[in-house]
């Protein structure tokens, strides 16, 4: 009877169903959609990264055949400026000043990239050439960069409004308590460097439609997000003040999102007022230099952190000064990623005392915003890099300054100094699977092997714990078709994680039905009134059990309809394939005479919604080995092991898949990646002939394993692992280049990207 259960269910290593589609060609990605009597939009964009300007004539532009609009931003008066959705108080109370992102710039600009029109033709090329044709003229001010120049004392600001460009400090810990075990400490040590800006990358660059229906119906946008229903609320409340209903926001395939797909930039409502002003649809699609120019970044942190210890190694305080850039704005949820990584700075370790301080700042950047991981990727670079320190200064290996500091697990529940609520672990288990695998005790044979080439060597290590799938619902309706199919509606977004993969396994889980018989359908506002979107590895902690309960609920109401129609008690009823059978007996009936039996509509609908109150806590080990060409800075990975613990897995080939794209941009950002900007804020890496994104060339195959602890917060185990392979794959590439420069050179700090010009750059300063 279970054949589709153990096939297809919970914890089935089922290949992915959305796989065929794609590779067809058969995906709907929105720059594909075909709308009748389309237009297109083009952004004319600052070159300059500061300074006022003055448009004195947009004349040539609009006469120019086939152009249909031109808007500056007094043709958007009535338009408010995008707003922050997280403006979190200070240690003084007070929240930043709310600079949202203008739709249309106004007098002035504060980054190259900032939007001062928008031109809609016949063609992207025509409205591009259009632009040109703008009469504009620009009065260049000088540009601060980075946190040095930004809080400088006498800097030029940002906001002339404000009394610096720093916008907001966050305190976290005991400050009294830290230093007192800062006194008595027996060793401190210490470590300084830049958490390197980053650019997502996702392989389809962000793309909309608007189209207006009239007064009655509104607006349809359709585009790329993370979640439909963040992006109706926004739109409907702070930008357009109408009803939500007014607003119907699609989503169809998604390719790669990373976080910076959850925000409504200034694009979306462009094209939708150009949309309702001439009554036919328009559309926008950035270029690549447009991406890296203006879609939010990620990262961007200059850190000093200290550890105050005892005579054993036993960790006693943490100290960390942070500066944190917002760029030339607030961008969405920008305020909240350096608060929330700041409260994961304890680690996996049992730290009595902290004293934190995060200064964010803005400066003449692209904003910066939620990328991949969030905040929490930055909380482990800086304890994991700090922690190698720790050993170096006291003599002990990297393994063992860790064993000496874990949480215990007789010491779970474990709170935090900064207030968090582990449920579960097993840190030196984790550990020790992975130095077994990884061939730690082995090393000095390998590097011996280096040498003997010419080469150095290095190990490296990171034990991180990361909180997700944070409080919240996420409800699910599940509907039995007339055909005996069932479909799935949730407001979470693929992009290009397996979710349709996924849910499925769960319904299947409940009601015994092969894939082909369950749709999963996301990305549209008008068939669930909420949705939480996909964000924070929320979507299977959360939106699975809620999958999973309204299977429960549908399977009930299915029995209910069974019993009657055979005359059974509805405990007697199992199901296989679509079909409701009395149990041991032939007497049964398919799931669509059924459905077409529902004396009411309800009958057919499953509705289920878990409600989280509290994250979830994945963790586990990264071990990188590198060796490294000294006469040229070459780096090459020679082995990677992963031991997670990721609670209970649902199917270990779409993890694997999630975790092995995560180490790739963890490692992206340890040896290859940074967005470098010149001292007057041009962007120098705007290109990939710039910008070093990692190849599969660059990257051996990962051993990856898992040591897991089901969670106890999660009502089936589940913890969540979209983000884990980023957040313990810096600081363990990071920590293995490290180790190799100190084992040869004594070189114990090297800032990020390593690449080779900067490796053998360091290797000569040593000499």
């Amino acid at each position: 009877m279970n054949v589709y259960t153990a096939k297809f269910g919970l914890g089935a290593s089922v290949l992915r169903l959305e796989d065929n589609a794609l590779l067809k060609g058969e995906g709907r990605f929105t720059d594909d959609l075909k709308f009748e009597g389309v237009l297109h939009g083009y952004v004319l964009r600052s070159p300059v990264a500061s300074g006022t300007f003055k448009i004195n004539s947009v004349e040539a532009a609009r006469e120019v055949p086939g152009v249909h609009l031109v808007l500056t931003a007094e043709d958007i008066s009535h338009l408010p400026d995008l707003p922050p959705q997280a403006l979190l108080p200070g240690e003084d109370g007070q929240k930043p000043v709310p600079h949202g992102i203008p739709l249309l710039c106004r007098e002035r600009v504060r980054y190259v990239g900032d939007a001062v029109a928008f031109i809609v033709a016949e063609s992207r090329a025509l409205a591009q050439d259009a632009a040109e044709l703008i009469d504009i003229d620009y009065e260049m001010d000088d540009a601060v960069i980075g946190a040095e120049a930004a809080l400088a004392e006498g800097a030029p600001k940002v906001w002339p409004d404000l009394p610096s460009n720093a916008a907001v400090t966050y305190r976290m810990g005991d400050r009294a308590k830290a230093q007192a075990a800062f006194e008595k400490a027996a060793h401190v040590s210490r470590i300084e460097f830049i958490n390197n800006r980053l650019v997502c990358n996702y392989m389809e660059p962000r793309s909309g439609v608007a189209e207006w229906k009239g007064d009655d119906e509104g607006f349809v946008l359709t585009t790329g997000t993370q979640g439909v229903h963040g992006f109706q609320g926004i739109l409907a409340k702070d930008i357009f003040k109408i009803a939500p209903e007014k607003i119907r926001v699609l989503t169809f395939d998604v390719g790669g999102a990373f976080g910076p797909k959850s925000f409504v930039y200034r694009e979306y409502p462009l094209i939708m007022e150009a949309a309702r002003q001439l009554g036919r649809p328009v559309k926008w699609t950035a270029d690549r230099t447009e991406h890296f120019l203006t879609d939010a970044q990620g990262r961007d942190n200059l850190s000093v952190a200290e550890m105050a210890m005892d005579e054993n190694g036993r960790f006693l305080a943490l100290r960390v000064r942070t500066k944190a850039s917002f760029g030339a704005y607030i961008s969405q949820f920008g305020p909240y990623i350096p608060y929330v990584g700041a409260t994961m700075l304890t680690g996996v370790y049992d730290l009595p005392a902290v004293d934190i301080a995060v200064t964010c700042y803005y400066d003449n950047a692209c904003p910066v915003d939620a990328y991949r991981g969030a905040g929490r990727p930055e909380a482990a670079l800086l304890l994991e890099k700090l922690a190698d320190q720790c050993a170096r200064d006291l003599g002990l290996a990297a393994d063992e300054i860790r064993r000496r500091n874990f949480v215990r697990p007789e010491q779970f529940p474990y709170k935090t100094v900064l207030g968090r609520s582990y449920d579960v672990g097993n840190f030196e288990q984790h550990l020790n699977a992975a130095l077994e695998k990884a061939g730690w005790a082995d090393f000095d044979t390998r590097l011996k092997a280096s040498k003997s080439q010419g080469k150095i060597r290095g190990i490296g290590l990171a034990t991180y714990i990361e909180c997700c799938a944070f409080p919240g619902g996420e409800p699910v309706h599940l509907t039995l078709e007339t055909d005996g199919t069932v479909t799935l509606d949730i407001g979470t977004q693929a992009g290009g994680q397996g979710h349709l993969t996924a849910y499925t396994q769960f319904v299947s889980d409940k009601l015994n039905l092969p894939p082909e018989k369950i749709k999963v359908r996301q990305g549209d506002t008008s068939r669930l009134s909420s949705g939480g979107g996909t964000g924070g590895s929320r979507s299977i902690p959360l939106g699975g059990v809620s999958a999973a309960r309204a299977g429960e609920d549908l399977a009930k109401k299915i029995r209910k309809m069974a019993a009657e129609e055979l005359e059974a008690a509805e405990a007697d009823i199992e199901f296989d394939d679509g079909i409701a059978r009395i149990a041991g007996t032939d007497r049964q009936v398919d799931f669509a005479t059924l459905a077409g039996k529902a004396k009411q509509p309800e009958d057919l609908k499953g509705l289920g919604e878990f409600t989280a109150e509290e994250c979830t806590y994945p963790n586990g080990t990264h071990i990188c080995e590198v060796e490294i060409d000294p006469e040229t800075g070459a780096l090459e990975i020679v082995g990677y092991t992963v031991m997670d613990d990721f609670g209970v897995v649902v199917n270990p080939i779409l993890l694997q898949g999630q975790v092995h794209g995560g180490i790739v941009q963890g490692i992206g950002q340890a040896l290859t990646e940074g967005a470098v900007y010149a001292e007057d804020g041009q962007l120098l890496t705007a290109s990939f002939m710039d910008y070093a994104m990692p190849r599969a060339d660059n990257l051996p195959m990962f051993d990856w394993n898992g040591a897991h602890v089901p969670s106890t917060i999660n009502p089936l185990g589940i913890k969540g692992a979209g983000e884990a392979g980023t957040i313990g794959a810096t600081p363990a590439a990071l920590n293995a280049v490290t180790d190799a420069l100190y084992r040869a050179y004594g070189i114990g700090h090297i800032e990020m990207p390593t690449t080779p010009q900067r490796i053998w750059q360091a290797i000569q300063s040593a000499k």
